[in-house]
């Protein structure tokens, strides 16, 4: 059923623009379509679309209670550009304390196993209540950000989280995204120009090199496949 509901969605859409697209979504599934956004260069493309059409989309983003200073001041000033409100999704204090308390501030650097522990305290978690009870969940994924992503579809559904993935971005370039911020001046994490290019929590994010993968700057010392749960299949 779900692959039809994808095929069908595809099908749909195959001839609309993106904006066209969210639109259509938010009609079809009204009131359960949601944006996750983490203020990224991609998610800002898509803040934009919906700000700019005042689209019924529900916007939201994970604070995990680690992020930059930089991260708060972009999220402040979308607020502001585009008048739209941010649901915002905290982990539970419980969970966090506990972790803490049983293994200190920074574990998270010890193995990748109290890595994706943190992960899923402070991400996972708060995702899935966001997530829950709707049919559409919108994402800021590029193909081109790492090899997993590479054999994502437009549309997809995550068993996971059982609800349907759409990933309007997918096949665009880092320079499409970059220029399409220029030319409407859509409010960028400062850190960006500083070699940041995917940004995460504090502690776990580094600037890059030009030589470097988009992706070598999240959890930079472990050689696993650099994803936090959110998005692996």
């Amino acid at each position: 059923m779900s692959i039809a509901i994808t095929n069908t969605l595809l099908e749909k859409t195959r001839s609309l623009s993106i904006e066209e697209t969210l639109a259509f979504l938010a009609n079809e599934y009204k009131d359960k379509v949601v944006f996750s956004t983490s203020f990224g260069q991609e998610d800002q493309v898509i803040t934009a679309l919906i700000g700019q059409n005042d689209l019924p989309i529900t916007i939201f983003t994970l604070d995990t209670g680690r992020l930059f200073q930089e991260t708060y001041d972009v999220f402040h000033k979308t607020l502001k550009k585009y008048k739209k409100h941010i649901e915002v999704y905290f982990p539970e204090a419980a969970a966090v304390e506990e972790l803490l308390n049983k293994k200190g501030p920074n574990s998270f650097y010890e193995s990748v196993e109290n890595r994706k522990e943190c992960c899923f305290i402070r991400k996972v978690v708060p995702l899935t209540k966001a997530l829950k009870g709707n049919a559409i969940w919108i994402t800021g994924l590029r193909a081109e950000q790492s090899e997993n992503r590479n054999d994502l579809e437009v549309f997809e559904y995550d068993g996971k989280f059982d609800i349907i993935k759409f990933n309007p971005l997918l096949k665009w370039t880092l320079k499409e995204v970059e220029d399409y911020l220029e030319k409407n001046n859509v409010p960028q994490n400062a850190l960006h120009k500083q070699g940041f290019v995917s940004i995460g929590c504090a502690p776990c994010t580094r600037a890059i090199t030009p030589d470097e993968d988009i992706r070598a700057g999240r959890w930079w010392w472990e050689s696993s496949h650099k994803e936090c749960g959110l998005h692996q299949k």
